[in-house]
């Protein structure tokens, strides 16, 4: 049974948010004033355009952007019901509901398309679905694997936490961080080309479906953080921990080959930039900006926005962070990005008192060594050995860099011996507090 509306907190910086200026009865009208239909689009223009007027390469590269929308579309509507069970109040479960009719009629229209107008499937949804299957990238399965796992979990833990986690993770990071900056994309080639008008009538609307369900997430989330403001940032921390690392390898073109977005105008680090200023404002907006979120810090500081997308590319791209395939980069940019990415990541709250420096020595002949210095208020990497290393690190680079995407546990490598510390064994307390674990 739903519960009454939690009492707000009296923290001044919770008090008045956003938030606070729409109510859910107001999204719940928004969402009648905007219904519409996905079965009364008319596809004969778009399939005559998209015969006549795309290139071959133009249809390749669409058709694999437009099949990560067909399977998330689905795949959210599948997974919105233990939200609805789990939500406290009635206003957020009629909304809820709402948008599970939404995500449903997403993915008929997506459905249509790709039968009228690409030829693919028979018409029912389980033949386009398998269809496109092998277009989906590694990020993209991660993180939606990812959302079928806090489904379930969520059945079983209905706690204000653990409904955070889900909220920040379905509206937060697959919604703003991803769908639409996607949506975007999309929406803006299309109108500049003046192609696909029922396809770009739908995506129109599918884009103001999502600016409601983000901003009911939005709302959502701030009113948890107000019920349980210990539990639920820690809960917002970890899912973000546990996933944006595979966000750089979502939008993830075929060989990395970024044709597919310029051909249309656009580029990797354009979509990049909007996902991520996307994702850091409506954490603000709910009250848990993520500088301030418990933990290891979630995005590399002293960084603007591009450069984070930018670091997030070269790093997915060279098998450091996101889904590894094969042998991992070592070449020497690849190597500086990584290292300086360690530095700026080191726990300012280390509480070390005196200079101390770790040293990272490769098994590996052509991996140079690396340490770095961290001392009060600043740290310093370099290649190189160290004079005096407090700790050094012996291990191949390609545990290293399997350990820093987080693929191999560091204690589990110590026990088996691909991880060798020496030195002062205070150094290598010390390391938990250099660099916590989420």
């Amino acid at each position: 049974m739903a519960t009454a509306t939690p009492s707000p907190s009296t923290d001044s910086s919770l008090a008045t948010l956003p938030t606070d200026a729409i109510s859910y009865a107001d999204l719940y009208a928004r969402w009648e004033r905007g219904n519409w239909r996905a079965t009364e689009l008319d596809f004969t223009e778009d399939a005559r355009q998209w015969r006549e007027e795309f290139t071959d390469f133009e249809r390749q590269a669409a058709l694999w952007n437009y099949c990560l929308f067909f399977w998330g579309e689905d795949a959210v509507a599948d997974n919105l019901s233990p939200y609805i069970d789990a939500a406290p109040l009635e206003e957020q479960k009629y909304f809820l509901t709402t948008q599970q009719v939404d995500e449903a009629r997403h993915a008929v229209f997506f459905k249509r398309f790709m039968q009228e107008v690409c030829e693919i499937g028979d018409g029912s949804m389980s033949s386009g679905l398998t269809a496109i299957k092998p277009q989906l990238t590694s990020g993209f399965r991660k993180i939606f694997d990812r959302l079928d796992r806090m489904a379930d979990e969520l059945r079983a833990d209905r706690s204000p936490a653990k409904l955070a986690a889900a909220v920040t993770l379905y509206h937060i990071v697959i919604e703003s961080a991803l769908a639409q900056p996607g949506q975007h994309f999309i929406c803006s080639y299309l109108e500049e080309r003046d192609q696909l008008p029922a396809f770009r009538a739908g995506m129109e609307n599918i884009a103001a479906d999502e600016q409601r369900h983000i901003g009911f997430g939005v709302k959502l989330l701030s009113d948890l953080n107000r019920e349980d403001p210990v539990r639920v940032p820690k809960a917002v921390a970890a899912i973000l921990r546990d996933v944006t690392r595979y966000t750089a390898q979502v939008l993830m073109p075929p060989g990395w080959d970024e044709k597919y977005l310029t051909v249309f105008n656009y580029t990797f680090d354009k979509v990049g930039v909007e996902g991520l200023t996307s994702m850091t404002t409506k954490l603000r907006s709910a009250g848990l900006a993520i500088d301030t979120l418990p933990g290891p810090a979630l995005l590399p500081p002293g960084l603007s926005p591009l450069e984070i997308s930018q670091r997030g590319r070269a790093l997915a791209k060279a098998g450091v962070i996101g889904v590894r395939e094969g042998a991992s980069s070592r070449d020497p940019e690849t190597l500086a990005v990584l290292f300086d990415t360690i530095a700026r990541q080191v726990n300012p709250n280390h509480g070390l008192k005196s200079p101390t420096t770790f040293q990272w020595e490769f098994t590996d002949p052509d991996v140079p060594t690396w340490h770095l210095t961290v001392n009060n208020g600043s740290s310093s990497v370099e290649q190189g050995e160290a004079p005096h290393p407090d700790l050094r690190l012996r291990l191949s680079y390609q545990d290293w860099v399997d350990i820093v995407g987080e693929r191999l546990d560091p204690l589990r490598a110590v026990a088996t011996g691909r991880l060798r510390p020496r030195g002062n064994p205070l150094a290598l307390a010390r390391l938990g507090r250099v660099f916590p674990r989420g």
